[in-house]
């Protein structure tokens, strides 16, 4: 019987990674088009204690491809224990301090931002990341030919060759192939702070982010997840490699837990039931090998079973990250089946400890 029970689970979680590879399909890579640039943004960078970051984020700032009477950048700083000082630049930068209302810091900064906005269009990102020298130019190439209000973008890996940020990566590959494919089955539900846009009208059409600001994260999803409920046609996805947001991964595996802890823990409060059952399938499947194993360990389940519910899962799986890491990076996949065998246990750590534990990030606990 729980052999049964163990195949329904992973042919389950295949057929929704299967749709999910579907849709990444659907979603068509946008090429320039070589529009005249119009479109103005404001560049919304929350930050605490960055002063090792910003400056990098600033000169790739420097190097975009776009007009700097086009753009303005406001960094909020979100109680930092030491002042950063804005080099002299180019283009257009403030520096505000956050005010807090809610338990969410990021919200509030952003909040704090939408009050010197002199833009419509508004540009999220955070001050571990670089831009691509065409970033804005994509941006505004797409939304002259579209009727869009929202629009999310690629986040990525700066990666060495260690195996803790080659298992980032393909975890991220494959958050980042379920963001694109859920767009692409009108399921949207994923995307990611350090790249997406939005105007400033619909954000307020949105009551922003009122309903979520207890939660400490979620500025992203809870935000998209509104859009969606009430215009899902003006909420796009912006498939292109000049739309490529590069961060930084974490260097110790204790602050990769809790990260993706923090990530975890909004999904109780998801809008979209489609991103909640997902989410629930996702954590049964990785259950579902966890417990193969065991049982094949102790002898109630052939080993030969645990491999085939292993291999179906990770065949799949494996379509999903190829499509989107060849999407996101030019470097090869490394340590794929290490760690497509670790995942499952570290996957259901992180969601059963979310639903009761705390966890630490920017040097607050939540």
């Amino acid at each position: 019987m729980i052999t049964i029970i163990l195949h329904i689970i992973i042919f389950s979680y295949c057929f929704v990674i299967i749709a999910l590879i579907y849709g990444f399909t659907k979603v068509t890579t946008v090429e320039l088009t070589g529009l005249t640039p119009k479109t103005k943004f404001s560049i919304i960078i929350p930050f605490r204690n960055e002063a090792e970051n910003l400056p990098v984020l600033l000169e790739s700032l420097s190097k975009l491809n776009y007009s700097v009477e086009l753009f303005e950048v406001i960094l909020v700083d979100d109680e930092s224990e030491k002042k950063f000082l804005v080099p002299s630049l180019k283009f257009k930068v403030s520096i505000v301090d956050n005010i807090r209302f809610s338990n969410s810091p990021k919200k509030d900064a952003i909040g704090t931002a939408m009050q010197i906005v002199n833009t419509d269009w508004i540009i999220t990102t955070d001050a571990d990341c670089t831009v691509n020298t065409n970033w804005l130019l994509s941006l505004d190439n797409y939304i002259q030919l579209h009727d869009v209000a929202m629009i999310a973008g690629a986040v990525t890996y700066d990666c060495n060759n260690s195996f803790l940020h080659h298992f980032q990566q393909l975890d991220l590959a494959s958050l980042q192939g379920a963001t694109i494919g859920s767009f692409g089955i009108d399921r949207a539900f994923l995307c990611n702070g350090a790249n997406f846009a939005y105007t400033k009208s619909f954000f307020k059409k949105l009551n922003g982010f009122e309903g979520n600001d207890k939660i400490a994260s979620g500025d992203d999803v809870f935000l998209l997840q509104k859009a969606v409920t009430k215009s899902p046609e003006k909420v796009h996805y912006l498939k292109s490699k000049n739309n490529i947001i590069l961060t930084k991964p974490l260097n110790d595996w204790e602050s990769l837990f809790y990260q993706r802890v923090r990530w975890a823990s909004k999904t109780s409060s998801y809008q979209s039931m489609f991103g909640k059952r997902l989410a629930l399938v996702v954590f049964a499947g990785n259950l579902s090998l966890v417990l193969a194993l065991m049982l094949s360990v102790l002898g109630l389940l052939s080993f030969i079973n645990f491999l085939l519910l292993f291999a179906l899962k990770f065949a799949v799986d494996t379509v999903l990250i190829y499509k989107s890491h060849s999407f996101l990076t030019k470097t090869k996949i490394r340590y794929l089946i290490l760690s497509s065998v670790l995942y499952p246990f570290f996957s259901i750590s992180v969601a059963l400890y979310s639903l009761f534990g705390k966890y630490e990030w920017k040097g607050r606990k939540f």
